[in-house]
């Protein structure tokens, strides 16, 4: 498997670029990747927000990882997502490394939660706009999407380009 967040936070750290590298996964699969390739890397803090009951059904720790119910709904999710910032945020990393995933739209059929475009949009507003008010750089990564139909992944994946446009110029 090659894993992009792990490589980049490691080639960041290894070439001195970056002393602190925050991965915020928000994908609805738990980015047990990055905690088990990245595990007992100083410098490194990986935030993961998924669905408790997805995929992998056996979880890999790290730095914070928050399980959501199936069903979640963008209230809810928004909640969760606000409450993590600052923590990601006290680390004081040198550049986050955002998964922006889509597969918690409620038309995924391997999500599980119940994502609406607007609260991915909220969500996407929120990181990225906190990020940037910091001027904390910030790496897109897009992920997930198996929406049914398929054009409501593309247009998630549309909506979160758009955030970062509005957000950045």
């Amino acid at each position: 498997m090659f894993n992009d967040l792990a490589i980049v936070a490691l080639r960041l750290l290894q070439t001195g670029r970056c002393e602190r590298v925050a991965i915020l996964d928000l994908d609805v699969h738990q980015g047990n990747g990055n905690s088990e390739i990245l595990s007992g890397v100083p410098g490194v803090f990986v935030a993961s927000v998924h669905g408790e009951r997805n995929y992998p059904f056996t979880k890999v720790v790290s730095s914070i990882d928050v399980g959501l119910p199936d069903r979640t709904n963008d209230a809810q999710y928004l909640r969760v997502v606000q409450e993590l910032l600052p923590h990601v945020l006290r680390f004081r990393p040198d550049i986050v490394l955002y998964q922006a995933g889509v597969d918690g739209l409620e038309s995924d059929r391997l999500g599980r939660l119940s994502l609406t475009h607007a609260g991915l949009i909220r969500r996407d507003e929120l990181v990225l706009g906190e990020l940037r008010s910091r001027n904390i750089p910030v790496s897109l990564a897009l992920g997930g999407g198996y929406a049914e139909p398929i054009v409501d992944t593309v247009n998630a994946h549309v909506g979160t380009y758009r955030v970062v446009r509005s957000t950045y110029g």
